[in-house]
């Protein structure tokens, strides 16, 4: 990218995409923050931004509607997007049983569907181009699950076979896609979800029943006070990929100390991945094609 880069994040009133954002203002980028409500509840942070020359974007990532027209909002701007940064996502965190299907549907229309829809909106300008940059921002909860976090890792198991997905689809088409799976860092949504709806169900769990309380607090030694992780690792993991040579950024990137272990199961699953493809003879599809459209 030889022009200054336009990048729109989802998710960035706070936490994590708040961070990345910040860091891309920093370093030059002309950054678009997309977060909800920016004249109502997130008045103060699109105000804080703005003042720090990121242009906030106002964006529901739940609705087709809001996604279609942040984007063509920044299509207006700049004529361009060469980065998206899928960021924005929710928790649920306790016993699975307990937690209702309108729950878990609003999980998945953030952390999943939300993905679906800004990719949609988002391709086509991407593709005229022939050129661009996704990162759908997973967990380490993508690959392996902890216990009171089902549905939570359930929609980043689908986000991850999503975006691997569309990076075979769109290799071709001088589009990459990379997968970032942080490890536990602090979290503005952990620890402040509602709660499941129907609790009830928990009282015939016993001793099970004071998992989410157990899983809560061990969660909060490992991302609070000395023990905590520097957040800024992943907005830095971010810059890194934005950075390099399209074409040469990997699959997916572990960031983090507390999730390397999972490295053992993406390389796995790479070597059974590169075998389904080529048993279908479509293994060229796992390479990427610098030349933008293939005519």
């Amino acid at each position: 990218m030889t022009e200054r880069p336009v990048i729109l994040v989802t998710g960035a009133s706070s936490g994590l995409g708040r961070l990345i954002v910040e860091a891309l203002g920093a370093t030059g980028h002309r950054a678009f923050a997309g977060m909800r409500e920016i004249k109502g509840r997130n008045l103060e942070a699109a105000k804080d931004l703005s003042a720090l020359g990121i242009e906030p974007v106002g964006l529901d990532v739940t609705s087709e509607p809001s996604c279609e027209a942040a984007v063509s909002a920044v299509m207006a701007k700049t004529g361009r997007i060469d980065v998206l940064i899928n960021n924005a996502g929710i928790g649920l965190h306790g016993l699975t049983e307990c937690f209702t299907p309108d729950e878990i549907k609003q999980l998945f229309e953030t952390n999943f569907f939300g993905v679906v829809r800004m990719n949609r909106a988002v391709l086509p300008h991407m593709r005229a181009r022939g050129s661009g940059l996704i990162l759908h921002m997973s967990s380490g909860g993508g690959r392996a699950l902890l216990p009171c976090m089902a549905y939570y890792c359930a929609s980043k198991f689908a986000l991850e076979a999503l975006a691997e997905s569309y990076r075979y689809e769109l290799a071709n088409l001088g589009i990459d896609c990379v997968i970032v799976e942080p490890g536990s860092y602090p979290s503005p949504f952990w620890g402040k979800e509602p709660g499941p709806a129907d609790n009830s169900r928990a009282a015939d769990y016993g001793p099970v029943a004071k998992l989410p309380t157990h899983m809560r607090e061990v969660y909060a030694a490992r991302t609070e006070g000395a023990y905590a992780s520097d957040p800024k690792e992943v907005a830095d993991a971010c810059l890194k990929l934005i950075r390099m040579t399209p074409g040469t950024r990997p699959v997916r990137l572990l960031v983090g100390d507390r999730v390397q272990e999972v490295s053992a199961i993406n390389d796995a699953q790479a070597t059974v991945q590169k075998s389904f493809y080529s048993a279908y003879g479509v293994e060229h599809l796992m390479h990427y094609s610098a030349g933008g459209r293939r005519t």
